[in-house]
């Protein structure tokens, strides 16, 4: 079966995810943790694990964690990185987010972390969320969130010019209607900014495209570049994103 672009796209790159500093290192990742407060008991799953970054953070709090990804080399990744760390309550999934292959009302709580912006569809994954919430369970997420309006789209198309699996972030109004549309409470929301380095981010790709990236950069209108915030220091280039960060509750 051919690959998707997301699976050709994080297949190639799988570990870089172990040691990405927005990844690995995220102010997110800690307040997930601390939002969520998991308790021993706990049967967790995280969507779209990636390099496993949640599944780790949250493994010593819970009783279980089951991290899911469609990227076989994640997969293995994590596997591997699970031994290492020699977490015996994280098990390994090939689980599209669409389509979870899990019972009903399985779980205490859901992650997902910077992940949904590259999804088919967020509508199939928020329903599937909830179906496999226990009733009242916990659904901690967190995605790359934009601006509404052109600057928004302006910002996608900058993503996804570097990254084409890159379909689109929402702004965080978007996210609280889907939530609410889904029966899932909103409990608490927060956004954060992290500083970006162009060099590894732009990494993948060859000096002709890495300038085409720094130039949309540079040359963006007044408005976007206010989001963005292109910035040189010490010979380090570096632009900022935002995250938000969702807690909800399945009603």
């Amino acid at each position: 079966m051919a690959k998707s672009l997301v699976q050709e796209n994080f297949g190639k790159t799988a570990q870089g995810y172990l040691t990405s500093k927005p990844h690995a290192q995220g102010k997110s990742l800690e307040r997930l943790v601390a939002l969520t407060a998991p308790q021993p008991g706990w049967r967790m799953l995280d969507v779209a694990t990636g390099a496993g970054h949640v599944a780790y953070a949250f493994a010593p709090h819970v009783a279980r964690v089951w991290a899911t990804d469609i990227t076989e080399e994640m997969l293995d990744l994590v596997r591997a990185e699970v031994a290492k760390r020699q977490l015996s309550n994280v098990r390994t999934a090939y689980a599209k987010a669409e389509a979870l292959p899990f019972e009903d009302a399985s779980f205490d709580l859901v992650t997902c972390r910077i992940a949904p912006h590259h999804f088919d569809s967020i509508a199939k994954f928020l329903d599937e969320v909830r179906r496999v919430l226990s009733p009242g369970g916990t659904f901690a997420l967190v995605d790359n969130v934009v601006p509404a309006g052109s600057v928004g789209d302006y910002v996608n198309a900058f993503e996804r010019f570097r990254d084409p699996s890159h379909l689109r972030a929402w702004p965080m109004a978007e996210w609280r209607a889907a939530l609410a549309a889904h029966g899932l409470a909103l409990l608490q929301e927060e956004q954060l900014s992290k500083t970006m380095e162009f060099a590894s981010w732009a990494a993948r790709h060859d000096a002709t495209m890495q300038a085409l990236l720094r130039a949309m950069l540079i040359q963006a209108a007044p408005d976007v570049k206010a989001v963005l915030v292109p910035e040189e220091t010490a010979g380090q280039f570096t632009f900022r994103l935002s995250e938000g960060i969702f807690i909800a509750r399945r009603k």
